[in-house]
């Protein structure tokens, strides 16, 4: 590296353009690979400023950089950002008019801006190769890189054609981004953009401030109901299996007076863009949508991430829940989970498109993702462990508050293993469970099931208790689900041993588990809205009217509130209460474009407060 390019230097850039005092883990390296020409794949965790990385190194070089995006909002977001900090970036997408296109092709011809963010569809055009083939282009930066890996969350056919970056523009540097990628997926991402021979740079999955919870799903409105209500003031998502699910689990919300949107693919862009503007700008909004929605949200104070189903691997949940807490501050996540649903992802990886291997390997994330749910030890633990990264147990998520306690449950395992066998192996859960407990349906009695000698034995126990007990078993490998049959269950070989007496199955007890409470880091530092301690939370009346100065200047510029302030800074000057624009700049996010934009708005909300809050010696005079 250059003298020029010093950490130092590097450090002075980012406060003056950014206002960060200094860099997170991990940025500075590779800041610096990427101003050494280094091409690298960087897999960060959601919130740790991928961004950055990207954008620093393209404002100091000399040479331009084009960032591919997949998402529309990913692009507006990230280019408002870097317009109000005094950034000129140029933006090219089929959401803007072919005026503002133009305009936005010159800037970046002209060197007026150094940054063109790009959508994949538009950039693999032959056209605009062509183009961009006349400038100095010195950089390729794609995000959300996992979208071209078949084996990533979130495959995107467009993405594969950026694997022709490299012959295309053999000079430039590739930068790829994401922050769900196992072991495969990274290979496959690194060989496809830069032929294997990029840097992967791994800086760790862990996010501490997100507590982890699998609740079972029985009557899942009214759940969902108790549980954002639980929440009132707080922003999240609630990820849902269908579009008829979606709306439906969003009309129940909102007639209980929950500020509810529904989102999917199947209503119109207008509408799609209109919620998701409502979405960024306003507080205490519950998004309930498919996994249409979420990729690129830069939404820092999302409390809570629900899903109301079965998601289809580990790597699409991380992704997903990885859109809670990017500010920091303490957010839930919590997965409802049935039955029903393992079977229906089975369902849909048996019907769905792709070769024999192909499906063994969504099989096999998907044993992956049941093993996280089925487990009573640490959450946290069994996440990373997926990802080849060990820890501690975390202390924060449901199974390290409320340590499971598991019990022999081998002679309930026994009648369901009885019954299955009974029944000649060829039919579902509902009506195993049915022979056990003695249900009188049509069914029974037509296939003389409650003649069985199982017929009835297990009536002590409730229905739920068997369902959890069966996923337990197809967890363990004991049981299977044949879905050639329609979704019946059956044994295996490993069956043969529990059933002859000679292993016991151990199980949480009660095998369905409560509702999970809010974490033991939400509680402390307030529940419902309040994060953080007493001076700058979300309920102190300081940074509310922060809130309420910077919402007028988002509607006013029409860009989402974050781009202003992000929380975590409002929060630091709620705590600060700083008056001089020193003080100001002494706030992490605050720069001298901010000081120039907003210092004298903010500040006399601050002395207007510091004014009509009462001081413990003035407090002491009146006899208080």
């Amino acid at each position: 590296m250059t003298e020029q390019y010093s950490q130092t230097y590097l450090e002075q850039k980012l406060k003056q353009v950014f206002g960060f005092d200094g860099f997170r883990d991990g940025q500075l390296e590779i800041v610096q690979h990427l101003l050494d020409g280094q091409d690298l794949l960087s897999v960060m965790p959601t919130g740790a400023g991928k961004s950055l990385c990207f954008q620093l190194p393209a404002l100091i070089q000399n040479f331009k950089t084009v960032v591919i995006s997949p998402l529309v909002a990913l692009m507006d977001d990230q280019a408002a950002a870097l317009q109000d900090l005094g950034v000129k970036v140029a933006l090219i997408h089929s959401g803007r008019t072919y005026a503002d296109n133009a305009n936005s092709w010159r800037s970046f011809a002209a060197g007026e801006a150094k940054i063109l963010y790009l959508s994949p569809e538009r950039l693999m055009q032959d056209r605009m190769l062509a183009a961009l083939g006349a400038q100095q282009i010195g950089m390729f930066v794609i995000d959300e890189a996992h979208c071209i890996s078949k084996w990533g969350a979130g495959f995107r056919p467009d993405y594969e054609a950026l694997s022709r970056l490299k012959d295309v523009f053999p000079n430039a540097v590739i930068a790829a981004f994401t922050a769900t990628a196992d072991q495969a997926t990274r290979a496959d991402i690194s060989e496809k953009l830069t032929k294997g021979r990029g840097l992967i740079i791994v800086k760790g999955f862990d996010r501490p401030n997100l507590s982890l919870a699998v609740a079972p799903k029985h009557d899942l409105k009214k759940s969902l109901l108790a549980y954002v209500k639980s929440r009132a003031g707080q922003c999240g998502i609630i990820y849902c299996l269908s579009r008829k699910e979606t709306d439906e689990v969003a009309a129940h919300l909102t007639a209980a007076g929950i500020n509810a949107i529904a989102y999917h693919a199947g209503k119109t862009p207008e509408f799609r863009t209109a919620a998701q503007n409502r979405f960024m700008s306003e507080d205490a909004v519950v998004m309930v949508a498919t996994i249409a929605f979420g990729m690129g949200i830069d939404k820092p104070d999302i409390r809570f991430v629900v899903h109301a189903s079965l998601p289809t691997s580990v790597e699409a949940f991380y992704q997903e829940i990885g859109r809670a807490g990017r500010d920091g501050l303490p957010a839930e996540t919590t997965l409802f989970y049935g039955l029903a649903d393992l079977i229906k992802r089975q369902r849909m990886i048996f019907e769905g498109d792709g070769n024999e291997h192909f499906k063994l390997l969504e099989y096999k994330r998907l044993e992956a993702l049941i093993g996280y749910c089925e487990t009573v030890k640490c959450r946290k633990s069994a996440l990373l462990a997926y990802f080849d990264e060990d820890s501690e147990a975390c202390g924060n998520c449901d199974n390290c508050l409320n340590p499971p306690v598991e019990e022999d449950y081998s002679a309930e395992a026994r009648l369901v293993i009885e019954a299955i066998e009974g029944s000649g192996q060829f039919f579902g859960a509902s009506h195993i469970i049915d022979i056990i407990r003695g249900a009188q349906t049509a069914k029974i009695r037509e296939k003389r099931h409650d003649a069985l000698a199982v017929f009835g034995a297990g009536h002590a126990r409730p229905k739920g208790f068997f369902q959890g007990l069966i996923r337990q078993l197809i967890s363990s490998g004991m049981l299977r689900v044949n879905l050639e049959k329609y979704g019946a269950v059956q044994l295996t070989a490993k069956a043969d041993d529990l059933r002859r007496g000679r292993a016991s199955f151990f199980a949480r007890v009660n095998v369905s588990t409560p509702l999970p409470r809010q974490s033991r880091a939400s509680r402390s530092n307030g529940g419902g809205g309040d994060i953080g301690p007493d001076i700058g939370t979300s309920s102190s009346p300081l940074f509310q009217a922060l809130k309420a100065v910077r919402l007028e200047f988002a509607m006013k510029k029409k860009v989402p509130a974050f781009v202003i302030f992000s929380d975590a800074t409002l929060m630091e000057m709620a705590q600060q209460q700083p008056l001089t624009e020193a003080d100001f700049l002494a706030i992490n996010g605050v720069g001298p474009k901010k000081i120039e934009a907003y210092y004298a708005a903010f500040s006399a909300v601050i002395d207007a407060h510091i004014t009509a809050t009462p001081t413990d010696d003035n407090r002491l005079e009146d006899g208080a």
